[in-house]
């Protein structure tokens, strides 16, 4: 995997695609285990989850439903600080079984302003799994319980994570030079 040019920005390879690939099924099947007999709610969070949640999704084998909602911090490589919803949540969580899917948890602002908003209809059970999660950003403590890497503080693309809107198509993970 060569360097690539996003925008101005150079990034290397970081993360390999047979390497998610191995993680998501590591993940669908520690879910299918937890979740046997339930019928869990999937909630992912786009715009960069999408492509983790579908690789996922696919690779759930229990009676399981997914939703989504766009949550937004970013601009550009830095967080703005502000979460913003653009499309809301319509499905009921009242006593369902819910694990919310992220991209990625870097600050945790996202998920520290979303959760309470869920927490608040009364879901049976509230889980997060992320793809990845940057320990050293983390600004709002959050327990991830299913997790696919942990990675430096560092900006990355790839794989539904973008820089300015590019870079979401690639199936590998790149890291910001």
């Amino acid at each position: 995997m060569p360097a690539i040019t996003v925008h101005d920005k150079e990034f290397i390879p970081y993360i390999t695609s047979s390497q998610i690939e191995e993680q998501v099924k590591k993940i669908a099947e520690q879910i299918n285990k937890d979740y046997a007999g339930k019928r869990p709610l999937f909630i992912a969070i786009l715009n960069g989850a999408f492509m983790f949640a579908s690789d996922l999704f696919k690779n759930i084998t229990i009676d399981a439903e997914i939703s989504f909602i766009k949550l937004a911090s970013y601009k550009g490589i830095k967080s703005t600080g502000k979460v913003i919803t653009a499309i809301g949540l319509d499905v009921d969580l009242h006593q369902r079984d819910v694990i919310i899917v992220e991209d990625i948890v870097d600050t945790g602002k996202t998920l520290f302003h979303f959760l309470p908003q869920l927490e608040h209809q009364q879901p049976a059970s509230l889980k997060i799994a992320s793809l990845l999660h940057k320990p050293d950003a983390l600004l709002h403590p959050l327990k991830i319980d299913y997790l696919g890497f942990t990675i430096p503080n560092k900006f990355v693309i790839g794989y539904g994570l973008d820089y300015d809107g590019l870079g979401r198509n690639i199936k590998e993970i790149y890291q910001l030079v």
